[in-house]
């Protein structure tokens, strides 16, 4: 299963996609048994040669930003007919009408499964869940916060520490010595 930030960098791609006005945009979940290079296709098409030039500026633009990341590579980005971006965790196809029906990635792909957006962000939202239990657990051990005058009598009911090997200092022999004879002399 790819991490949730995988996944919302994906989402944030489709919305540079949407913000820049591609069309028929499709997300992939290819079969991890037979797509060993991705997790996930973007698919999205584009006008003209100029609005899928502008498409993939927007998603490199929007990922750099929001997620400091730029693609690995980027092939067709002269011609415009088909770009393909490289984020390792998943591709961005974008295509001209003409060549998208050509190649038909999403028929060449027959074991992906298509994603809505809305199936992305709950899975987002279902991973981000899945963490929160455990650090409402890690929270729930930790101790409460003490003012300083509560610290200070707890400090002071606790028994001083006796260091493992450690001798302690002359002063510190002598101090115990006389506040020890001090007591007795009170009995």
């Amino acid at each position: 299963m790819p991490k949730p930030e995988v996944n919302q960098m994906l989402a944030a791609a489709v919305e540079a996609c949407d913000e820049r006005k591609a069309e028929d945009i499709r997300i992939l979940a290819l079969d991890p048994t037979e797509s060993g290079l991705t997790d996930y296709f973007l698919i999205c098409s584009g006008n003209s040669d100029r609005q899928s030039v502008a498409i993939t500026d927007g998603i490199e633009m929007k990922l750099k930003k929001e997620f400091g990341t730029l693609p690995n590579s980027v092939e067709g980005r002269r011609q415009g007919e088909w770009i393909l971006m490289d984020y390792v965790d998943f591709i961005v196809h974008v295509f001209t009408p003409e060549k998208r029906a050509f190649y038909g990635l999403e028929r060449l792909r027959k074991s992906a499964t298509t994603l809505s957006i809305a199936e992305l962000n709950s899975e987002i939202t279902d991973a981000i869940e899945a963490q929160r239990p455990v650090r409402a657990k890690k929270a729930a051990v930790k101790k409460p916060m003490l003012s300083t005058r509560q610290a200070a009598a707890a400090a002071a009911k606790k028994p001083a520490k006796k260091s493992a090997g450690k001798k302690a200092s002359p002063a510190k022999r002598a101090v115990k010595k006389a506040a020890v004879k001090k007591t007795v002399k009170k009995k």
